[in-house]
């Protein structure tokens, strides 16, 4: 899968500069190609960030050359809402608010907003009501924090 082989070539790129690929959008095909990385660090992310990685990551794309046809490269903070997306994701934001999708339901529920409660490498919980639900991550469609504003 493409997805997964840019991971692996931009990953260690991304890395050597001090930050994490936290997550990596791809659309190709057309004239309106996109490849939208999304980095952080723990003391956060600017814009001389971005344009570090955007520099580093394009040229790694101008030698390896992954890509068919036109694309813009992006390079972005995860934002507020960012996406959990690995385990230690999920581990490094236990007790904040997170909203998850299943592919599937469990139960007749697809949807939770609740506080993560815990991380393993199997499940996540998360706190929704006063009621723990425990949450395989190999069943999650997606998953993003919510912002406390």
């Amino acid at each position: 899968m493409l997805r997964d082989e840019l991971n692996k070539l931009l990953g260690p790129v991304v890395e050597s500069l001090g930050y994490e690929l936290t997550d990596l959008e791809v659309k190709v095909g057309g004239r309106d190609g996109v490849l939208r990385l999304f980095i952080d660090k723990p003391d956060g992310v600017g814009l001389d960030d971005c344009e570090t990685v955007s520099r580093q990551v394009s040229a790694t794309l101008d030698v390896e050359d992954p890509l068919p046809g036109h694309y813009v490269l992006e390079v972005s903070t995860p934002g507020l809402d960012r996406k959990l997306t690995k385990f230690e994701h999920f581990q490094r934001f236990t007790g904040q608010i997170v909203r998850v999708r299943l592919r599937f339901p469990m139960d007749g529920r697809r949807n939770y907003r609740g506080s993560l409660k815990s991380a393993t490498t199997e499940n996540i919980e998360v706190e929704v009501d006063g009621e723990t639900f425990r949450l395989p991550l190999a069943t999650i469609e997606s998953a993003r924090l919510v912002p406390n504003l």
